[in-house]
C-alpha cells in the first residue's frame, strides 16, 4: 500500500502523476486543478504576471526556551499571485478547514497586512471554483432555504 502525506494524498507513481502539471508536483490533485484550471490560463492570457507556487511566509521566528531550540512557525500556501494591475492575492487551495490553518490565517492577516490571504475550493454543486467565504455563505442560505420550507409544508 502506497505511503499517504500529511494531506492523505498518495505518494505513489499513480498519486505524483495525478498531480503532476509540466514537472510540478502539487501538493494535492485539487491544487493542481486549479493551477491547470484558473491560473494558467490567466497567466497565458496576460491577467497574471507571475505564479509563486508552495511560497513560504514566517508567522514566528524560531527561539530557545530552557536551552531547547523552539523551530519557527511557517504558512505555506499553494500560490502568490501577481496580477497585471499590480495586486497580489495569496491562494491556498482547501477542501476542508482545519482549525490550525483557522489560527494561522489569522496570524498571517496580523504578521502581514499589507497582503491579502484567501481560500478557494472547488464545489460542483455551487458552480465551480468559489472562495470558502463565499460556499460557506451559500450553504448556509441553502440550509435556510430547506428549513423554510420544511416548515412551510
Amino acid at each position: 500500500m502506497a505511503k499517504k502525506s500529511k494531506f492523505n494524498v498518495k505518494n505513489d507513481e499513480k498519486g505524483i502523476k495525478k498531480r503532476t502539471f509540466n514537472g510540478i508536483v502539487f501538493a494535492s490533485e485539487m491544487e493542481c486543478k486549479y493551477y491547470v484550471d484558473v491560473l494558467l490560463p490567466m497567466k497565458e492570457s496576460g491577467e497574471i504576471l507571475s505564479i509563486v507556487i508552495q511560497p513560504k511566509f514566517m508567522l514566528q521566528e524560531g527561539f530557545e526556551k530552557y536551552g531547547r531550540k523552539i523551530l519557527p512557525i511557517y504558512y505555506v500556501a499553494d500560490f502568490q499571485v501577481v496580477y497585471n494591475d499590480g495586486s497580489e492575492i495569496v491562494w491556498d487551495v482547501k477542501g476542508l478547514i482545519p482549525e490550525v490553518a483557522k489560527i494561522k490565517k489569522k496570524i498571517f492577516d496580523k504578521v502581514y497586512p499589507g497582503k491579502v490571504l484567501k481560500w478557494i475550493t472547488l464545489s460542483i454543486k455551487y458552480g465551480g471554483w468559489l472562495e470558502c467565504s463565499e460556499l460557506q455563505k451559500l450553504r448556509a442560505r441553502n440550509k435556510r432555504g430547506k428549513s423554510n420550507a420544511e416548515n412551510n409544508v
